[in-house]
């Protein structure tokens, strides 16, 4: 998979088209079955895994406020959870025959839910995929999110070097059994940043690393890391280590380990980068946090959808294969001298935008 960072003058040109390109698509026309919206605006949907997760909420967000700046009506769905991939097909498909001109999307399942996209697609809607890429990732126009690979690398890396000298014992908190693609990415990234043989860089447990005490999936919520993390140091009370899919699963993680007598003697890592996870860092709860940005990525998406109906929204070959990269920064109030990073004041200031 390729990664490509959005060329700044591009990104210019998406985040300013202003009012012009407000009017135009304004201007398109109305009607029943039509691509417009009851004031004539082009109509974008948007559609998360979640509803009340933090990081969809800043998505959501984001996106409204482009949309409102472009002139965009946007139309918001969501999952009943971080898996439910039927709700997302009926979200596309209820999109499409509103007639909708782009689809938003963070997929729950990257593979299963390719076929509704492609039938998206051939129905002359664009589809973006933000935060997560869809598998292959060619079933989209264009990706935006974080390069999840990297954050977790990243987070393994500042772990390897802070656990210098010790004897890791690692428990891995992902997401779910399904293993989709953020899922293995971020947990191969990390072990791999590690210093961890991945065996299947696309493959989650193949591992035959001594120090990985065991897995457990969270649901990517804070009661599932705090049930995950209970299990694993039963099996295995000497973790000192721990990795987690999100912060949400981390906060949990953490309520377990000092549950046990243990806050001191377990560093854990995570990915998200939310305030109340950058908050987590600055206590001491989290040790290192990949930072995201989804209201980059949501923005982003918005105006690419606004700037190819501006063009006439003629089809386009897929770029999907490669990312357009909305960055990731190590937040952490340790840094390590191997490593780039800023610490939880900075994060406070930057989280989520």
């Amino acid at each position: 998979m390729a990664y490509r960072p959005l060329p700044r003058h591009r990104a210019l040109a998406l985040s300013s088209a202003g009012t012009g390109l407000a009017l135009l698509l304004t201007a398109c026309g109305s009607g029943a079955g039509s691509a417009h919206g009851s004031h004539g605006q082009i109509v974008v949907g948007l559609i998360t895994k979640t509803n009340d997760n933090p990081f969809y909420v800043k998505m959501r967000e984001g996106a409204e406020k482009k949309a409102k700046e472009l002139g965009v009506d946007l139309r918001t769905f969501a999952g009943s959870g971080q898996t439910d991939n039927n709700s997302q097909v009926s979200a596309i498909e209820n999109l499409v025959a509103a007639g909708a001109k782009g689809i938003l999307i963070t997929p729950s399942d990257s593979s299963a839910v390719v076929p509704a996209i492609e039938r998206a697609r051939e129905a002359g809607v664009m589809v973006v995929a933000l935060d997560s890429p869809t598998d292959p990732s060619s079933a989209v126009d264009a990706t935006f999110a974080t390069d999840n690979r990297r954050a977790g690398q990243m987070i393994g890396k500042w772990a390897k070097e802070k656990m210098a000298g010790k004897r890791a014992r690692i428990a891995l908190l992902n997401l779910s059994a399904d293993r989709v693609k953020v899922d293995i990415l971020r947990n191969q990234g990390f072990l791999a940043g590690f210093g961890i043989d991945v065996v299947d860089p696309e493959r989650i447990g193949d591992e035959h690393d001594p120090r990985i005490v065991g897995q457990e999936v969270t649901g990517a919520n804070e009661e599932g890391g705090r049930s995950a993390m209970e299990k694993l140091l039963q099996k295995d009370s000497s973790i000192n280590l721990v990795y987690t899919i999100n912060e949400p699963a981390a906060a949990g993680a953490y309520q377990a380990v000092k549950a046990a007598g243990k806050a001191r003697d377990v560093t854990i890592v995570s990915i998200d980068g939310g305030c109340s996870g950058v908050k987590n860092v600055a206590t001491g709860a989290i040790g290192a946090t990949s930072m995201q940005f989804p209201v980059r990525m949501a923005a982003e998406g918005v105006a690419a959808v606004a700037e190819h109906v501006r063009k006439g929204g003629e089809p386009s070959p897929s770029s999907g294969q490669d990312l357009t990269d909305t960055g990731v920064t190590l937040i952490t109030d340790a840094p390590v001298a191997s490593l780039p990073s800023q610490n939880s004041h900075w994060g406070m200031a930057h989280c989520w935008g």
